[in-house]
């Protein structure tokens, strides 16, 4: 049975427009994304067999578009659309950052370095830049590196932040081994920037290291 034959309340479309988006699965909001399935199988079908194989959803949607492209069900056109919707949750919730509401909710910063760069194949280490009052002025991708690590120049992150006119700084990079344990060298550099931002008076607030659980702040160890 096609899903335009099932009983409108069951419709992932028509119970998005009813209930909201929450109220869809994993497998029904993919299903709209995708828009059809495979031959045979209609498009929560398709999702959920493409969950079952590749999931779950993080798992799945954090691949890279070649590797999404080789996935039965998937293919060119579904993911750089995939990827597209990715991009835009991450651009919209710096929107909400940047809205003018200060940061108050450290976790809230940790979250969105997650959303930005667990899953990358390589190291990179990012910045977010506050003003005076805690609100976000801009969030940049500063350096990548390899699968084990990433260079980090404390004096081009002073310098983009002294561009920027930030008085605060969060930092963040991905383990993409998935262990979001600190090293000795994220200490050290951490201690380095901490140091290279207090000479003009900029706060060091955060150093966030992201791997495939929740992020690990530095602050919240102690360790600044």
């Amino acid at each position: 049975m096609r899903i335009h034959e099932w009983p409108s309340a069951e419709r992932p479309r028509e119970k998005l427009l009813a209930h909201g988006a929450g109220s869809l699965s994993d497998a029904e909001l993919l299903a709209l994304i995708l828009g059809s399935g495979l031959r045979g199988h209609d498009a929560v079908g398709t999702a959920r067999q493409l969950l079952a194989e590749h999931g779950p959803l993080r798992e799945l949607l954090e691949q890279s578009p070649a590797k999404l492209m080789r996935m039965r069900g998937i293919g060119t056109a579904r993911a750089c659309t995939l990827k597209s919707a990715l991009e835009l949750a991450a651009r919209c919730q710096l929107a909400e950052l940047e809205r003018g509401t200060a940061l108050t909710d450290p976790e809230a910063a940790g979250r969105y370095f997650a959303q930005r760069l667990r899953g990358l194949p390589h190291e990179v280490f990012a910045a977010m830049f506050l003003n005076n009052r805690h609100r976000v002025i801009g969030f940049e991708e500063m350096f990548q590196g390899t699968l084990s690590g990433a260079e980090v120049h404390p004096r081009e992150v002073l310098r983009r932040a002294l561009q920027r006119n930030a008085a605060a700084v969060i930092v963040g990079h991905n383990h993409p081994s998935g262990n979001a344990e600190p090293s000795r060298e994220d200490r050290e550099v951490t201690q380095r920037l901490k140091q290279a931002l207090a000479l003009v008076e900029i706060r060091l607030l955060d150093h966030f290291v992201v791997g495939d659980g929740k992020p690990v702040s530095m602050a919240a160890r102690g360790w600044l």
